[in-house]
């Protein structure tokens, strides 16, 4: 995609230093476009747990580079599978991240120490190739659902979306899950709106998918995470659309915190819900959602505290509740497979459910 005319991805290896990374401080979006040099697997770590990076298969990607730069002072088996764990107890709930480091471990393991380092650039180079092309395959399968409903709607009007946090190509390698279709179909001429929720309390939202959209010309309004049900009522919502962090193999969804009220609106007002993924956002091992997936309980001051544009110009930060309240911030909720329209993934479309799945990915895998 592309900022100001040029084009990126949301993370790369610079020609003049292959042994970095090059990623965007995404807790300066929008207001500032900056560029952070990773090279070592303690600035990683610190990336993915501030959330400078984040969105289920960037920070996988950005975690295999992250092994690699550990490896490079001390490849041995027990380095190997040290700075794996480290690595994948930066962020507990988004799977794309044991997968990546899981994928890395089982390509590394294999090689000598000696082997590991130049090994681990090309797999992590390759992990990066890939979702790009995972990403944009979720876009053409997704394109179908909207152009479906522009043709209901004898092409007249508008398509009206809501989704629900950022799973734009800041949230991946590039193009995005939930926010890849509506490019493509914005691209194609169809005239889509979309209706972006707030999702606080760190406003991916109203910071990143909204000047994601507005950078690439979507028509898009901003909206309070409690108002998704009132438009849904009122007719003007004809699909939700949001990404995941992980999936169960019976089809529950754990995705940024809100998104299980949405998908409840949505059931009562018979408007789809579809959720877009990669393959590697799928945990076969987990089958309850609700019971199983370990939801991210993360600072309470996300919540006591909101970060905007103060009316100086610059970046500033105040407190939104009294001194002396306390704040539960659990990051993820889930969505059963029952309120769960169906998923969108790059081998197509599935419901979502452990036959609907196995469909797609009889090997599961």
């Amino acid at each position: 995609m592309k900022i100001n005319g040029i084009a990126y991805r949301s993370i790369w290896r610079p020609s003049d230093d292959a042994k970095s990374i090059r990623i965007f401080d995404q807790t300066r979006f929008p207001w500032e476009v900056e560029v952070l040099e990773l090279r070592d697997v303690g600035a990683v770590a610190h990336a993915i747990r501030s959330m400078q990076v984040r969105g289920a298969p960037l920070i996988g990607a950005v975690a295999a580079y992250g092994l690699v730069f550990a490896l490079q002072n001390d490849a041995s088996d027990a380095a190997l599978e040290k700075a794996a764990a480290d690595l994948i107890e930066t962020r507990p709930t988004a799977i794309n991240l044991r997968w990546a480091i899981e994928r890395m471990v089982t390509r590394l393991r294999a090689l000598t120490p000696a082997e590991r380092v130049e090994a681990g650039y090309v797999e992590a180079d390759a992990i990066c190739d890939e979702d790009v092309q995972v990403n944009e395959a979720i876009g053409r399968h997704g394109l179908d659902l909207i152009r479906e409903i522009w043709e209901r709607k004898g092409k007249t009007g508008r398509v009206n979306l809501l989704t629900h946090c950022n799973a734009g190509w800041i949230a991946t390698v590039d193009w995005g899950t939930a926010l890849a279709p509506i490019y493509m179909a914005h691209d194609e001429g169809i005239p889509v709106h979309v209706w972006v929720d707030e999702t606080r309390p760190r406003n991916q939202g109203s910071l990143l998918t909204a000047w994601e959209l507005g950078s690439h010309g979507v028509a898009h309004t901003v909206i309070a995470d409690n108002a998704g049900g009132h438009y849904m009522q009122a007719g003007d919502v004809d699909m939700v659309i949001v990404g995941t962090d992980r999936v169960t193999a019976q089809g529950d969804v754990a995705n940024k915190i809100g998104t299980y009220l949405k998908a409840l609106a949505a059931k009562d007002n018979n408007v789809p819900f579809w959720v877009a993924l990669p393959s590697s956002t799928i945990d076969w091992r987990v089958r309850d959602g609700v019971k199983e997936i370990p939801i991210e309980e993360r600072s309470q001051n996300e919540v006591l505290f909101m970060t905007g544009l103060t009316d100086n110009g610059a970046p500033g930060r105040v407190r939104i509740a009294p001194d002396n309240s306390p704040a539960a911030n659990p990051a993820f909720d889930v969505t059963p497979a029952r309120l769960v329209t169906g998923l969108i993934t790059e081998r197509g479309r599935c419901d979502a459910s452990e036959e609907g799945l196995k469909g797609l990915f009889p090997d599961g895998q």
